[in-house]
């Protein structure tokens, strides 16, 4: 559903009404550049190898500090993702119990009978402030995770900008490298997880039809 914010159209939030999301769980999530710009990088198809993202300078900076924010964390775990020229694709655990590096999904929120191995660590969410009436990001969330990864991938990115002497745009408040929003969907199940991961790996190879591809908008 689309609705006016300061005569801006905006896409209301995809979260679950009611679900906290500093709760223990696995998610996957998806965060877009601004405008859907392909900045991160530009996918590769060869026919003697698998479809791959070469991913730009500033797509290597996102990498960078996408590891980073799991291994300064605690409570988050990465287990799949991919970068894509416009968009991340992910799928995270939150687990405040810290249950080391393997995790049975019956242990996370009851969600079924697998393990999933995961390679990092970090978190995100909003809750309405009732006192302020405004989002507030709970901390060891999934929104303060990921409010602090954009943060640190803006101030990465500004750098390279200097340090190359680059004429662009730097990037603050008025002009973010991604999207303010960001989608999450939480995973109930082995075969929601199984379904998932094969989207996330086999993303490149669906780069033609993939609904953030700008080029496919166009021909529309």
């Amino acid at each position: 559903m689309v609705e006016k914010f300061k005569n801006k159209y905006r896409i209301q939030s995809h979260r679950m009404p009611g679900w906290d999301y500093s709760n223990n769980g696995i998610y996957f999530l998806t965060i877009v550049t601004q405008n859907r710009k392909c900045i991160m990088g530009n996918v590769i198809i060869d026919k003697n190898t698998h479809p791959y993202v070469s991913l730009s300078d500033f797509g290597k900076i996102v990498n960078n500090e996408w590891i980073q924010s799991f291994e300064i964390r605690d409570e988050i775990f990465l287990d799949t993702y991919i970068i894509m020229p416009n968009h991340i694709h992910a799928i995270v655990v939150l687990n405040k119990n810290k249950m080391n590096d393997t995790h049975n999904m019956d242990e996370i929120h009851d969600m079924g009978g697998t393990h999933v191995e995961t390679h990092g660590r970090a978190s995100l969410r909003a809750n309405r402030s009732k006192q302020q009436n405004q989002f507030v990001r709970k901390p060891k969330s999934i929104s303060s995770f990921i409010g602090g990864f954009k943060s640190a991938v803006n101030s990465k990115i500004d750098d390279f900008i200097d340090q190359n002497n680059l004429d662009i745009p730097k990037y603050n408040r008025n002009n973010h490298f991604f999207q303010s929003n960001y989608h999450d969907h939480i995973i109930r199940n082995n075969a929601e997880y199984e379904r998932i991961k094969k989207y996330i790996i086999n993303n490149p190879l669906k780069w033609d039809n993939d609904k953030f591809n700008p080029d496919l908008r166009n021909q529309t």
